[in-house]
This record gives C-alpha cells, sequence and structure tokens, in this order.
C-alpha cells in the first residue's frame, strides 16, 4: 500500500512480502530497515541528483486482518525545497472478510475480499490523503501475495504547503514472490498504482499519474552467511511518468539493501 517523500503514491506494498506470511499467523510481525540510492528528480524544477532513503516499514497481522505502515526519510544532493531532509509515510490496515467470517470469501483464483484504510502524509509540504476502500486478494502460483487495490484519494491537505486538491481514486496492483536459481535466492516484489487526476484550489490540473516499482533482490545473507531472509540486495526499477501530477517523467533503477529483522 507515492516517491519521495513529499509524494503522495510512494507506496511499498511490494516491500511488504511479509504480509503473505502473516495471513497464516495472525499475530505475527515482519520489521524491516532499508536503504536507497539513485539519481530522482525534482519534478517542479526537473532537476536531478544523488539522493539517499532510508526506511522503517513493519508488516503484522491481527486476528481480522492485516497492517502495513512505512515511514521514509530523505535527502538529496540538492538545497531546493524538495527531498531536503523529508520525511514521508504511509499506513494500510485492513480488515479481511474471510477472517471475520471464519470461511473463504469469494472463489477460484479470488481467495479473499477485504476492506482497507490508509493514510499518506508528508513533512514538508504538510501533505495528507485519505484512502479508504477493497482489496481483493489472488491465489497466482508463485505469489506470496497478489493483491488488487481499488480506493478512494480524499484530499486533507491544509493548504499551508501542498495546495488543497479535489478529491480522486487510486487503483493498485501489489506482489511479491520468490524463487531460486541453483543455490541462489531470490525474491521479486513490487506495486504498479493509477492515481487520477484532480484539480487544485487555484483551479490548476494535476494530472493522472502510473507510478511502477518493481523490485528484485538477492538474499545476500543466505548467500555469505547461510542466514536465510534478513539481509537482501538488489534493485528497484522506477517508472514514473507525470510525476506527482506533472509534467516530468522519471525512469530509472536504484540500488537497494534490506535488513529484515
Amino acid at each position: 500500500m507515492i516517491a519521495n517523500r513529499t509524494v503522495p503514491g510512494w507506496r511499498r506494498w511490494g516491500l511488504a512480502a511479509a504480509l503473505a506470511g502473516v495471513s497464516a499467523a495472525p499475530a505475527a510481525a515482519q520489521t524491516e530497515f532499508q536503504f536507497q540510492y539513485g539519481n530522482l528528480v525534482n519534478p517542479f524544477s526537473a532537476e536531478s541528483a544523488p539522493s539517499r532513503i532510508l526506511t522503517f516499514q513493519q508488516a503484522s497481522g491481527w486476528s481480522l486482518g492485516d497492517s502495513f505502515f512505512f515511514i521514509d526519510y530523505i535527502d538529496d544532493d540538492l538545497v531546493d525545497g524538495f527531498n531536503d531532509k523529508d520525511f514521508y509515510g504511509e499506513w494500510y490496515p485492513t480488515l479481511s472478510f474471510g477472517r471475520m467470517s471464519g470461511r473463504t470469501v469469494g472463489g477460484g483464483a479470488l481467495r479473499d475480499v477485504a476492506l482497507i484504510g490508509g493514510i499518506n502524509f508528508g513533512g514538508d509540504a504538510d501533505f495528507f490523503k485519505y484512502l479508504p476502500g477493497i482489496r481483493l486478494s489472488w491465489a497466482a502460483p508463485g505469489f506470496f501475495f497478489l493483491n488488487t487495490d481499488f480506493t478512494a484519494f480524499i484530499d486533507g491537505n491544509t493548504g499551508s504547503a501542498a495546495p488543497r486538491t479535489s478529491n480522486s481514486w487510486m487503483f493498485d496492483v501489489n506482489w511479491g514472490a520468490g524463487f531460486d536459481v541453483g543455490t541462489q535466492s531470490f525474491a521479486f516484489f513490487g506495486h504498479a498504482e493509477y492515481i487520477h487526476r484532480v484539480t487544485d484550489e487555484y483551479g490548476n490540473e494535476v494530472r493522472s499519474w502510473i507510478l511502477a516499482q518493481p523490485q528484485l533482490v538477492w538474499d545476500l545473507g543466505k548467500a555469505v552467511s547461510g542466514q536465510a531472509n534478513e539481509l537482501f540486495l538488489g534493485g528497484e526499477y522506477q517508472y514514473w511518468p507525470n510525476k506527482l501530477g506533472t509534467d516530468t517523467d522519471e525512469n530509472l533503477v536504484q540500488l537497494l539493501i534490506i535488513w529484515r529483522l
């Protein structure tokens, strides 16, 4: 359940592959620290600069659903009021119809339906959105999880930095899968979202955008010390046309390191 951190939609559903594990054990929780490095663009000036992102995130389960939370700290090499020692976070709790009823909700490939409630919040931009909606969870061979989320995108900005906007909607696909190549283990996860255009309080159009963030990581801990599912090394490909509703497009690969507790 989003990039850099004054931004809506830099969501890291894909990094929460643990959600599949906690579905079987509702009391479980999985915590990660992450580091990303790449040459990100300021969509308002079109200038790009090396950027560092530190992330704390946790995926957990409870008796009637799941919860996913992350908060990012980001800093880049430009002093321009964008991504300058800023933070951005998102939280998505769910309420599963399957867990509430004690039986499978759906049929065939559809394995569950859940209510989802989300919030997105940013620091310097004083950005805030509410995202209530529906999640459909799918059974797919080779996947830890595969979800499609349909939510509203309701404005909660104060207008002090990020302008107030009209309300909108979001569609998001998020997934997690694992595979082995010989003795080496890999994980492939990520998400792709569409957020529909809005109009800000000054009458300006904020364009629709697509944000896709597929991520491929190698289980470095298993390869080096035999300790699996703790330390991962890989990359994230980010494709973001109309970044933050502007006419600037972003297309890059970032270094990704994950330390899982």
